[in-house]
Order: C-alpha cells, then structure tokens, then sequence
C-alpha cells in the first residue's frame, strides 16, 4: 500500500462510506472487526449449546421426573415437564452440530485466524477484505438457519451429529426427519461454502503478503497451525458437502445412494443398491480431519501463550512444526476407526489401527515441548497461562483413552458408549475451548483495547477445570460398564441401576461448570466497556502484533509496516536488558539468531 494511499485512508477517515455504522460495525471488510463478529456470534452460539448440554445431562439424571426448566424450554417437547424421547435425540443432534462447527471451528479458526494472521505476518489485511466479509455472513446466515431449526413444528433433526442414513435420509423415519433435517443439511451447506471462502482466504494471505524478513521458519507457531488447519479444511470439506448433497437427493429425489432394503411398518420402499455405509465413509472423511480442525488452533494459541509467560524461547520449534504437518498429514488418513463395528474387513481395520496409533507420536512431541517449555520458567500465571497448561492437562488425559478406541480389538469393547463421550470430550471439546479461552484472555487487549478482570479469570479457570475432569472423568467408568451414549433414560435396564449415581454426579458438576461461564460471560462483556484500558504490549511479547497501536486504523500500522528481523521466540536472550526482544528489533553487532 502506498504512502499517498495510506494518507488518504486516514483523510478519508470522517467521510459517510468510511464511518458510516454499517460499513464500521456490520459489513465491515477489515479483519480485525471480523474477528469480533465470529467471536461474538461463535459465543452465543456456545451459550445455546451448553444449556443444551445441560438438559442433557439433566434427563439423563433424573429421567421421567418432571422439570419446570424443560417445560419452559422445551413447550409441547416436554408435556408436564417430562422430556420427549424424540427431542432428546434432538438436543444431542444439535448440541453436537453447534459446539463442534458452530463454537470450536469458527470460534477459533474464525475468530482468531481473523486477527492474528495479518497483524503476526505483517499485512495491512487479508487478502480479500470482501470475501473475508463474505465468509462471516455465510456463517452468520448459516448460524441462523441452525436456529431456526430447532422451531420446526415436527422438531430439530434428530439423526445424531454424525446425521447418519436411514434416520437421516428418510423423511418418513421418524418427527425429526423432516424439515428439520433439511435446515441442517441447507444450513451446513452454507457453513461449509463459509469455511472453504476463509480458510483460501488465510492461506493465500499467509503465503503472499508476509512482511519484509518474515519467513517461513520466523512465523509463530500460531500461524503455522492457522495455515495447516486451512489447508486441511480445504481438503476435508468438500467431501462433507459431497455427503451432504448426496443425501438431499436421497431425500428428496428418489436417488438410493445410501438407502437398500428399506421396511417401514412393513411397507417395502423402493430403494435398493445404496449403503449407509458409504455415507459413514464420507462424514468421516471430513469428521476426523474435523478434530484437527478444531485443535490445531488451539494448539497454536496455546504454544504462544506457553512461551510468552515462560519467558524461555519455545522448546523445539522446528519439532513443532514437523509435528503439526505430521498431524494434518495423518488426520486424513484414520477416518475409519470410528467404522470398526461397521461390518469392516479386520485386515482393512488393521490398517486404521497403525494410522491411529501413529498420530500419537506427533501430538507426543507437543505435549512433550509444551512440558520443557514450562520448565524451569519464569512461570507468569496469568488467566490465559491457567487454560494452557489445563489444555496439556486434558489433551494429554484425553489422548491416552484413545489409544484404547484406536485399537480395534479394544474399541469393540466401549464403541458407543460412555467412554467414547469422554474420550473426544476431553481431547477434543474441553482441549480446545482451553485453547479458544486462553486465547481470548491473551488477545483480548489487541481486540478490545482493555483487559479483562484477572481475579474473575482465575474463578472462571479453576471452577471450570475441576467441573469439567468431574463431568468427564467418572464418564469412562460408566462406559467400561457398558452404558450406551445417546439412550434418553437407562432406567429400563436393571444392569445399569447402580450407575444411576454416577450420572447424579456428572449432572452436578455440569450444572456447576456451567453456572461458571456466567462469571466468564460477565467479564468479557463487562470488559468491553468498563475494563482497564491496555498498555501497548501488557504481556511483553515479541510478535508483531503488539507493535501495532492500540488503537485500530484500517491497515494496522501507520507509515511503513515493520520488518522481522528474528524468530518469535527470543525470550530472556543474554545480551539484552529486557527478557523479550520483539521481532522487528534488529540483530545486535555480533549477535547470533537462535538455531531452532
């Protein structure tokens, strides 16, 4: 951008179709305003997620008891305040679509892709600032017909996130369906045209428009997993619309790509020559990459957060980097251990077996680096530093239950029951929102241009830590024990009457944790108005974008964009007064960059 261009970016500055509030607050094209949209939008989305969680977790503890909240919530779903079967199989369906797509993909890959990308690559914005824009309201739009979903008079789809056929394909099958399950499928299909027009969007920018110096082995870890998890949504989500699309003509033109030999109340349909089976192959082909989608951000947020509250350089950054392409390599190649009850040939599932197991080494060396980081730190323990090591903490407990669904032979065993609920939870819902957490405590003053309450971060981290191992942990037990996931009552078997206590529990801690995020939700919109104004650099970090000033101008930087001359990670570097030397500080006269 040139100098006369920047000028008048900022002459222009009073004029209406600078200023106006829309172009400003609602169809803005800078990036940074982006990013709130997405966090915004990605935060109330959570909220309706987890009070769906909640009566999840509610029916299942106390099944067939009337509750005055179901009534409210629910309406007719609840007569007399007793749920519904058919809306509980709703409420894990949509509870599961929104947290998964909704909060983790966009509220970390949205979110912070949005801001960081341009301000740690040294660009003046995306690539794109209309197709960046573009992306938010597809997802915005998208969000919207999810919620419009749940007021279908017939009910929400109800064929479990995983939407596999026949619940899903036919019509007929059962209330959800119906409409319901065609505003999923429409509302996904945009979600995905969403995804595929950001993640271009951050690779293109990532790859073209990096500062002076910036090269590829000086970008934060952060932006590498922002490139990687692009990349890997580029690949992965085509496939999912594909399925999608697939199944829409299954439902609505007499095609049998997924459907064979189907009865209802004894009536043969026409359908022949389809298998559910290609659908499984088809969601999990997009499902699996999906978790990396999910974590891999947070994994970056996570090492940058580590690093600069350590105040010690990042333990092998280049392992770091293999690592992540490691993991985006092998996500896409072990969708089908979650097909191993699936009629699978053995051999074929060997396969999946050695895949999956390998994973394990790439995601060890992060675990592993995140551990020598922190020790022997100048350990600052800030909010944002709490939810990093609890993301280590419950990536790493989460992580070694996979092992055991990993194996064939094994995940025979627990496959669709409780164990896996706490599996994926841990490793990937808890570990993730860890990261998404710690990365709004770390950005928040780059955002907001204040800082949030610390004490009340503090409340938040440890209510939430202990609440979630409380929910999640006793979960495996109860899954060795044979309880099925997705059963609305478990009081028809006398097997599981002892496990009924169990279940108490785990709701108490849900009910608690959730209460928790109130604390958090205060704060965060609290902060926005009345919190501490911020100082350029609160934390004393090296990246980029805190050499950008406080306030935000379109362009990031005023006059010339700053130029890299080192690593991100020149934490208490001998020769220095101060324990960070920021990128764009020069090498000093015989003065060696880091090998990492």
């Amino acid at each position: 951008m040139s100098a006369h261009a920047d000028t008048h970016a900022h002459d222009d500055h009073g004029h209406h179709h600078k200023e106006t509030f829309v172009t400003k607050y609602i169809f803005s094209q800078d990036h940074k305003m982006i990013a709130k949209q997405y966090l915004i939008t990605g935060t109330i989305m959570g909220v309706i997620g987890v009070i769906m969680s909640l009566m999840i977790r509610m029916q299942i503890a106390w099944p067939e008891e009337p509750n005055v909240i179901f009534e409210a919530l629910l309406g007719k779903w609840a007569p007399d305040g007793v749920m519904d079967a058919d809306i509980y199989l709703a409420l894990v369906t949509i509870h599961g679509t929104i947290m998964v797509f909704f909060v983790l993909t966009a509220g970390l890959s949205g979110t912070f892709s949005n801001l960081l990308i341009p301000l740690q690559i040294g660009a003046r914005d995306m690539a794109s600032g209309f197709l960046n824009m573009v992306s938010y309201w597809l997802f915005f739009l998208s969000s919207v017909i999810m919620i419009i979903s749940l007021f279908v008079e017939a009910g929400p789809a109800a064929a479990g996130w995983t939407i596999y056929p026949p619940l899903s394909a036919l019509p007929l099958a059962q209330s959800g369906s119906g409409m319901g399950m065609t505003l999923w499928l429409v509302s996904m299909a945009i979600f995905i045209a969403s995804s595929l027009l950001g993640s271009l969007n951050y690779i293109v920018t990532i790859i073209n428009l990096r500062t002076k110096g910036m090269s590829m082995t000086r970008l934060p870890l952060t932006i590498w997993t922002f490139l990687v998890t692009a990349i890997i949504g580029v690949v992965s989500f085509p496939v999912l619309l594909a399925a999608a699309l697939l199944l829409i003509m299954d439902r609505s033109f007499g095609t049998s790509f997924f459907l064979s030999d189907i009865f209802i109340q004894g009536e043969v349909l026409h359908y022949q020559g389809g298998s559910p089976v290609l659908f499984e192959h088809l969601f999990w082909f997009l499902g699996h990459p999906e978790v990396y989608i999910v974590i891999l951000p947070a994994m970056g947020i996570v090492s940058e957060v580590i690093a600069t509250n350590s105040r010690k350089p990042i333990f092998g950054y280049r392992a770091m980097v293999a690592a992540i392409l490691a993991i985006a390599f092998l996500s896409t190649i072990v969708w089908g251990h979650h097909m191993f009850v699936s009629g699978m040939n053995p051999f074929l599932g060997s396969v999946f077996t050695f895949t999956t197991l390998l994973i394990a080494i790439p995601s060890a060396i992060k675990a592993f680096n995140w551990i020598t980081t922190i020790w022997k730190g100048n350990l600052q323990f800030n909010p944002a530093m709490l939810f990093s090591i609890g993301l280590v903490s419950t990536f790493i407990s989460g992580g070694l239950t996979g092992i055991i669904l990993g194996d064939s032979a094994l995940d025979i065993n627990v496959h669709d029951t409780y164990f896996v609920v706490a599996h994926f939870h841990l490793v990937m819902g808890i570990s993730a929102l860890y990261g998404m957490f710690a990365g709004i405590y770390h950005w928040y003053p780059k955002m907001f241009k204040r800082m949030l309450n610390k004490n009340l971060g503090y409340i938040h981290f440890w209510i939430t830590a202990i609440c979630a191992y409380g929910v999640f942990f006793p979960m495996h037990f109860i899954g060795m024990a044979g309880l099925p996931r997705r059963y609305y009552t478990n009081s028809n078997f006398p097997l599981f009457d002892d496990l009924s206590d169990v279940n108490v529990i785990i709701t108490l801690f849900a009910l608690i944790g959730g209460v928790a995020q109130l604390v958090f939700l205060w704060n965060f919109f609290y902060s926005i108005f009345y919190g501490k104004k911020t100082v350029q650099n609160p934390w004393r970090s090296n990246t980029l974008e805190w050499t950008a000033p406080i306030k935000h101008i379109h362009g990031n930087w005023e006059g010339e964009i700053p130029h890299v001359h080192r690593w991100a990670y020149d934490y208490s570097k001998p020769g220095h007064d101060e324990d960070f030397v920021p990128q764009n500080v020069p090498l000093k006269e015989g003065e060696e960059e880091l090998q990492h």
